[in-house]
């Protein structure tokens, strides 16, 4: 029998509002435990280091371990990053401890074997880089750009994203390290945001022959009250969310669109449909090259 390999997580919550471990801890299959403690691809598990949320330290003794870890399993530790960066007035906006999330954020980074930005804020800037964006957030991505860091960066987006699209990201990048190679133009893996909303939205067809709701609560495609499914890559359709049991729009819900690098800003006003120029720039920016 092989041994089972650990590999080590390092989870680094900045600027956000903690829903994407939340959406972890709702997830499934594998659930929380399953995904902490068995082996999530034959011979491999993952061993949680550090996540401030669910770590029983708090404090000095939670920022020790974070600093032990950075030290002692440098080049070995993968790091989630959940939340934006705040990068206005030198990190004064966030702090983990004394020193700016932006900082902590850069170290961090310097000695992983990996990045993986989990939730649209982290990999995009999302809700906290909305316009006027007044903290100056930006994603990891954007971050490492800006300061020079080489390190690729796997996206994960979603507000929050479905547990199984980080599970699943996760699960290739330890089984198979050139997974890497295969993102879209934004970041994603192809093989976990493989294609639109639209393509398998359940009202599809009111689409294709022209059936569109009025208000909501009527039948028909949901695009003249603001659905972003014709620009949204993702399975929501498929996975669906609380266990597979409903998602936006089978809930009579247009899709906000919030696994696109724009969101919030190109989505709102939310129940609005988009403009036929919003949409004409949305497509030659992004979609043109899928």
């Amino acid at each position: 029998m092989s041994e089972t390999r650990a590999q080590a997580v390092v989870w680094f919550q900045a600027a956000g509002c903690t829903g994407c471990s939340i959406s972890l801890m709702n997830a499934d299959y594998p659930n929380l435990k399953n995904l902490l403690l068995d082996e999530l691809v034959p011979g491999k598990a993952l061993i949680l280091r550090f996540h401030a949320t669910l770590m029983g330290l708090t404090g000095q003794p939670a920022l020790e371990v974070l600093e032990r870890v950075r030290e002692e399993e440098a080049g070995a530790y993968l790091l989630v990053v959940e939340g934006a960066i705040p990068t206005g007035e030198d990190g004064r906006f966030g702090r983990v401890g004394d020193i700016p999330m932006a900082e902590r954020v850069r170290e961090l980074a310097l000695r992983s074997a990996g990045v993986v930005a989990l939730g649209t804020c982290a990999a995009y800037g999302g809700i906290p880089a909305g316009a006027p964006n007044p903290t100056s957030c930006v994603g990891v991505g954007e971050f490492f750009r800006r300061e020079g860091i080489g390190i690729p960066v796997i996206n994960v987006p979603g507000c929050p994203p479905h547990p199984r699209w980080f599970v699943e990201t996760v699960a290739q990048l330890i089984f198979n390290p050139s997974a890497i190679g295969q993102l879209d133009e934004v970041g994603r893996l192809r093989s976990v945001y493989p294609g639109l909303i639209h393509e398998n939205c359940p009202r599809r067809a009111d689409f294709d022959v022209g059936r569109f709701a009025a208000s909501f609560g009527e039948a028909g495609c949901l695009l003249k009250l603001g659905c972003k499914g014709p620009y949204t890559s993702s399975r929501c359709p498929t996975h669906r969310w609380n266990g597979g049991v409903n998602w936006c729009i089978e809930a009579g819900h247009p899709c906000l669109g919030c696994c696109e690098p724009e969101f919030p800003d190109f989505p709102a006003p939310l129940f609005r449909k988009v403009r036929a120029e919003d949409a004409a720039a949305f497509y030659r920016r992004n979609l043109c090259a899928r």
